[in-house]
């Protein structure tokens, strides 16, 4: 069976500090080291990244993705993101703990920095 997660997935424009991101469900590789997500395939940066940690190996876009946060700080910088509507209700009971924001999907975040 597939390993599969609800992540936070950020598109690391030319090395803007903040993107368009998405949270959604990825699947990982038998070793957990590709992550895959409608359609694209990511492979870590190993620490070489600027703000980003996965790179799509088709394109070289460098992303930030990481598991989603029960505060819902999972970004960087401040940006806007949109939840997959297949993972929206469970990430807003299960995750985020907030059954009255189930509707919502699309949001702002506030990022660490």
């Amino acid at each position: 069976m597939e390993k599969t997660r609800i992540m936070y997935i950020e598109n690391k424009k030319d090395g803007e500090l903040a993107g368009p991101a998405r949270i959604g469900r990825v699947t990982f590789s038998q070793s957990g080291k590709t992550i895959y997500y409608k359609g694209k395939c990511f492979q870590s940066l190993k620490g070489d990244g600027f703000k980003s940690n996965y790179f799509d190996v088709e394109t070289g876009d460098h992303y930030w993705i990481s598991g989603c946060r029960k505060d819902g700080r999972d970004a960087l910088y401040n940006t806007s993101v949109e939840i997959d509507e297949d993972v929206q209700e469970e990430y807003w009971l299960e995750i985020r703990n907030l059954p009255e924001n189930v509707k919502i999907k699309n949001l702002q975040v506030q990022g660490k920095y």
